[in-house]
Order: C-alpha cells, then structure tokens, then sequence
C-alpha cells in the first residue's frame, strides 16, 4: 500500500478499482495495522471470516453509503477519515479520500468474509457496487492515451473492466490508444485476454510481467518516477 499511496499522493495513479477481498484487507490495515488470518487452522470449525470488527465496520459503512447513494470505495475511505481509525495511513481507501483519487469496489456477492456477517445487506452491497461500476466506467471513458494495471487480480477485475469498456466505447467515447499491463505470480488466460490482448488489438499496447508484486511494483513505480521526474513533470495545481 505505501508505494500505490505515494504515487496517489503525486497525482501519478489517478484512479484504483478492488475487489471486495481488497477491502477486507485494506480495512483490518487501518483498524490494526496488520491482516492475516491461517484459513486452515480455522475453516473447520466455522470460525473463518468470524471476526466481528471488520464485518461490522465494512457493512456499517457500505449501509452509509447506500443511504447516501454513493459507492463502496468512497463510502469507506469517509468512514475511515470520520472515525479515524488509527493506522487509516496505510489505507488505499483512505488516501483516496484524503487525495482526491476515485477507489472503486467491485464486489462477487458471497465471495468476501464481509457476506456472512450478520450485518451485511445484499441491497445495500449491490447498489453501492453498481454505483462504483458507473464510477468505473468515467474513468475508463477517460483512458485515451492513459495506462490501466492489472495487479493479480485473475477474473474479476479483468471481466468489470472488459464489460466498463465495451460499455463506453457503445456509447461513443473514443478509447483505443492506450497501454495495459497485467502483473502477476503466473500468467492467466483471463488477464492475459481481457487486459493485455483484446482492449489494446486497435491501436494501443499490452504488457505481461511475472513475479512477486512486492518486488515488481516498487521498481515500477520508482522507474515512472524517475521517467516523469527527468522529463519535467508536476502534478496538475503544482507551480
């Protein structure tokens, strides 16, 4: 999270999407400051995805957020900022609201830990969702001559952005020129044609790089730094 913050902070990443397990673990970084939980050790007896601190905060918000008709990644990241959660410095979530950067959430309803805790509200889930979709698709309305990242999501992500681009393009946005990469311990067939290969077949460029993404990411964005750095490049509003 540090180094995604940082290039928030810059104006280098203007925008982030998630799935629903991301915000479990962005979440739990901001009330604790850690995430772990061993699967194994607890899935027998129905204790996995028990833990009622992060139920109760993520649903709590998501029910804010529907009231309010806005979407999971804002309605979470004002939470953290109101309720100031004590490690919200770690939080993608929360640097989004802090910096001004759009974080959608894009959520398989009974895939997350969240789904199964007493306050969870399937309409409340699915409206805020949809809503970060519709936020999604701006964004995506706005990708000519821009790059999209794939960061080890292997199905989700690649599907929502996929559908949020045949959705702008249907409606007469021009988005054709643009640079994706898709990162990942191994190559999946889904990244690998729904990111790399189909968005980019008129005109722009796709990418694949295999490895660990707490060594891959840090060398990539400290390289856009230096690249942007050298060729003069501040942040829209600096002097």
């Amino acid at each position: 999270n540090p180094v995604l913050i940082d290039l928030m902070a810059q104006g280098i990443v203007t925008g982030i999407a998630m799935n629903g397990a991301c915000i479990v673990h962005d979440s739990e970084l901001a009330l604790a400051g850690k995430t772990s939980e061993d699967v194994g050790a607890v899935l027998g007896d129905g204790r996995f995805g028990a833990a009622r601190e992060t139920g109760e905060f993520v649903n709590r918000a998501i029910q804010q957020g529907a009231a309010r008709g806005i979407g999971i990644g804002q309605a979470l990241g004002e939470a953290m900022e109101a309720e100031e959660l004590p490690h919200r410095d770690k939080s993608l979530l929360a640097a989004g609201v802090r910096y001004g950067v759009p974080v959608t959430v894009h959520v398989a309803m009974g895939a997350d830990i969240v789904h199964i805790h007493p306050a969870a509200d399937g309409a409340a889930i699915g409206q805020t969702s949809y809503a970060d979709f519709e936020r999604f698709c701006r964004a995506v309305a706005e990708l000519e001559g821009g790059v999209y990242c794939n960061v080890g999501s292997a199905v989700l992500l690649p599907e929502v952005f996929l559908k949020a681009l045949t959705a702008v393009r249907n409606l007469g946005y021009t988005v054709r020129r643009f640079t994706t990469a898709n990162f990942d311990f191994i190559r999946h067939y889904r990244p690998l044609t729904n990111v790399v290969h189909r968005p980019t077949a008129e005109g722009g460029r796709g990418f694949h790089f295999t490895g660990h993404h707490e060594l891959l990411l840090p060398l990539v964005a400290l390289a856009v730094k230096e690249r942007l750095h050298a060729a003069g490049w501040r942040r829209q509003g600096d002097g």
